[in-house]
């Protein structure tokens, strides 16, 4: 795993936050170090998709990366759950198919470079996944995409969905981001690296609420949502059709 050093060094203009090979080749590293639980939620994404997904239907990923979610459901869903990874970045998905030629996956798989802020192809899910993936989307698409997973999951399917989510008040909104700094700081952050990370990501990644986020996802159809996992500013939600 390569070490993230993207905003180790001074940045004279700062430019949006893009997933390219300088930051496809360190990303794991990234999530490991700037989201809290990370690997905690991953291993929960797994206990959840293992009792959710069923024989002969399709599991999706939204924002596949570079195939981390994926390669541990490998490990313990059934080889006739057929796998979908769909990801906006060529440089993700090729370490991506690299990741899972390593891991001799021995199930049928399929990698579509898609942006999700425009339209895409889901058919026959039971369990649809987007961690930390909605909030790059543009938010006046967001209810476009979760009605589509909606309107082309099977009954009794579920998105599993993992956001960073603002406080419902300001001021323990400000308090979770300096909770939120010290954490990347004690996950050795300098702190120019976390402003300048802050400022590249300012108009790309855009949170909502926890409670927008389970109102959004009540309103295109999903129903008895609940939330799995909270940690300041990240939380982890689960809803069904």
């Amino acid at each position: 795993m390569q070490v993230d050093t993207v905003f180790k060094n001074r940045i004279e203009k700062s430019s949006d936050f893009k997933f390219d090979a300088a930051v496809a080749n360190v990303f794991d590293d990234m999530l490991v170090r700037s989201v809290p639980l990370y690997l905690e939620m991953q291993r929960m994404i797994t206990e959840l998709a293992r009792d959710y997904a069923m024989p002969g239907t399709n599991l999706y990923d939204l924002g596949c990366s570079t195939g981390t979610t994926l390669m541990s459901l490998n490990k313990v869903l059934d080889e006739s759950i057929r796998f979908v990874g769909i990801d906006y970045s060529e440089d993700m998905l090729e370490i991506c198919r690299s990741n899972f030629e390593e891991q001799q996956f021995n199930r049928p798989y399929e990698l579509q470079a898609a942006d999700l802020n425009n339209s895409f192809q889901i058919e026959n899910a039971s369990v649809v996944v987007s961690c930390l993936t909605l909030q790059f989307v543009r938010p006046m698409y967001r209810e476009r995409l979760l009605r589509a997973v909606w309107e082309k999951m099977n009954d009794g399917g579920c998105i599993i969905l993992i956001e960073k989510v603002l406080a419902d008040h300001n001021e323990f909104n400000r308090h979770m981001i300096k909770y939120y700094y010290d954490l990347k700081r004690r996950n050795n952050y300098d702190d120019m690296e976390i402003s300048q990370k802050r400022e590249a990501l300012e108009n790309v990644l855009i949170p909502y609420k926890l409670s927008e986020n389970i109102e959004l996802l009540t309103h295109v159809g999903f129903r008895e949502p609940e939330t799995f996992v909270k940690w300041y500013n990240f939380a982890g939600m689960i809803a069904f059709k």
